[in-house]
This record gives C-alpha cells, sequence and structure tokens, in this order.
C-alpha cells in the first residue's frame, strides 16, 4: 500500500522490449536503498524491482500494465514520481493508494496562478470511475485533492513544493496521466451498482 507522497524522482536510462514486457532501467536518490522483490510506485504504478545495480534499477511491466497507463509513452530521460510503499509503523500522510492504476487522463488545462498552478484534467467517465468535491485523487502517483469535480473532468491545485518536487514542473497540455480513484468511492460506487 502507498499513501501518494512521493518521495524522489526517478529518471528512466533505458527501455528493453522483451516479448510483450518491457524492462525500465531507472535511477534515482533512492537507488542504493531498493531491494529485489521491493514493491515500488512509479507514477503511480506498482512495479517490482527485478534487478539492483550500484546507479540504477529494473523494473517489467507486462503488456496489462502498459496498456492500461501511460507506461507506452515513457522515453528515455523522462522521469517519473517514485513512492515506496508504505512502513506498518510510518505515517499515513496522503490516502489510501493501491498502485494500481484505474484508467489515464489527459492534461486539459495549466494555469501558472502566481505561487500555485491549477491544472484540469479530463477522462472518459465511461468505465464508471467518479471524483468528487474535496475528495481524493492520485495522479501519477501523487495523491491530491479535486475540486471542480464534473463527469469525466475535474481540477487539482498545486503548490510549489509539490510542482518542483515530483514530474508536475514536466506535465503540458495534452499529456496523459495515470489516474487512480479513492477507493473508499470506487466500493461505494460498486455497491451501488449491486455487485
Amino acid at each position: 500500500m502507498f499513501t501518494g507522497i512521493v518521495e524522489s524522482l526517478g529518471t528512466i536510462q533505458k527501455i528493453t522490449k522483451e516479448g510483450s514486457n518491457v524492462h525500465f532501467d531507472l535511477e534515482s536518490s533512492i537507488t542504493s536503498e531498493l531491494k529485489i522483490d521491493q514493491s515500488l510506485a512509479h507514477d503511480g504504478v506498482c512495479l517490482t524491482v527485478v534487478e539492483t545495480k550500484p546507479d540504477s534499477y529494473r523494473v517489467t511491466a507486462i503488456d496489462e500494465t502498459i496498456q492500461k497507463t501511460n507506461l507506452a509513452q515513457w522515453s528515455l530521460g523522462k522521469k517519473v514520481n517514485l513512492e515506496r510503499c508504505m512502513p506498518s509503523n510510518g505515517r499515513f500522510d496522503g490516502h489510501i493508494v493501491q498502485g494500481h492504476v484505474d484508467q489515464t487522463g489527459k492534461v486539459s488545462s495549466i494555469q501558472d496562478q502566481n505561487g500555485s498552478w491549477l491544472i484540469d484534467i479530463e477522462y472518459d467517465p465511461s468505465l464508471g470511475n467518479v471524483t468528487v468535491e474535496k475528495g481524493s485523487i492520485t495522479i501519477n502517483g501523487t495523491s491530491l485533492t479535486c475540486f471542480n469535480s464534473e463527469k469525466g473532468k475535474f481540477s487539482v491545485a498545486i503548490i510549489p513544493y509539490t510542482f518542483d518536487h515530483t514530474s508536475f514542473h514536466e506535465l503540458e497540455v495534452g499529456d496523459t496521466v495515470n489516474l487512480e480513484f479513492d477507493i473508499v468511492g470506487k466500493y461505494i460506487a460498486r455497491i451501488l451498482k449491486g455487485y
């Protein structure tokens, strides 16, 4: 389980295709602390560390993951948000994040508000995912509060610290982002549908 509090940025150093799988080699300030078999969220996608080296580590994404996330658009040099699993004795600073992306969304607007940034996101509502005003949303692995919540779209406000210490400073209008909707909301929606 994760909390959506990004602890480091990773930089993609190498991308290798093997059958339908894709291996990503990254470097990060936490590389030396990682272990094989460890779960690590990459832009909100839970991936397992399969190899470690002194200056890099490797994770592997299967076709299912590639199809449901923005990983197919990753390129060399791209920076991604990283979060290790929450320790059982740690603080719960964000919200419950599983690292299981529900769907992708598109950045429709980025407004510099002289000290913060307002980002509008659009997504396909036909998949049944919803946001609520002042509810939690995970965008590229970052726990945020959504507002202007409507069917298929919502907004988030980014403070300078988050903007500088995550990959949000590299986002552009039209970019695809990974979305994980609030787990409590997903269970309620399922119960209301009667299954």
